[in-house]
């Protein structure tokens, strides 16, 4: 949900228009228009008031997703996975060196 899609939500469930949220903020109606059709971006700053003025909390969190195994617990562990990378890398196939081109000089007189 982009910033203006959830102003936009907070304003229509308040049963506000959007001069009265921009009068209840201390800003215009262009400005609110332009957030909620995302010509422009608002500051989180910004965009806490604007919902603030609508009557509503702005609650932001962040779900962090790892990729990978979670790190090595201890030395030994962090080398059985090292080894295990290490001979992954050697079972994949060498490709052929491509032959180098060969072009003939250029010689300037």
């Amino acid at each position: 949900m982009t910033p203006g899609e959830l102003l936009r939500d907070v304003r229509r469930r308040r049963g506000l228009t959007q001069a009265d949220l921009a009068r209840r903020a201390g800003t215009s109606q262009p400005v609110v228009s332009a957030y909620e059709h995302d010509r422009r971006d608002p500051s989180v700053g910004t965009l806490q008031r604007l919902v603030d003025a609508a009557g509503e909390q702005l609650q932001i969190s962040a779900d962090v997703a790892t990729s990978g195994p979670p790190p090595a617990r201890s030395l030994e562990e962090h080398g059985r996975r090292l080894v295990d990378v290490l001979l992954l890398a050697d079972a994949i196939p060498a490709r052929p060196r491509t032959r180098v081109l060969q072009a003939p000089r250029l010689v300037s007189v």
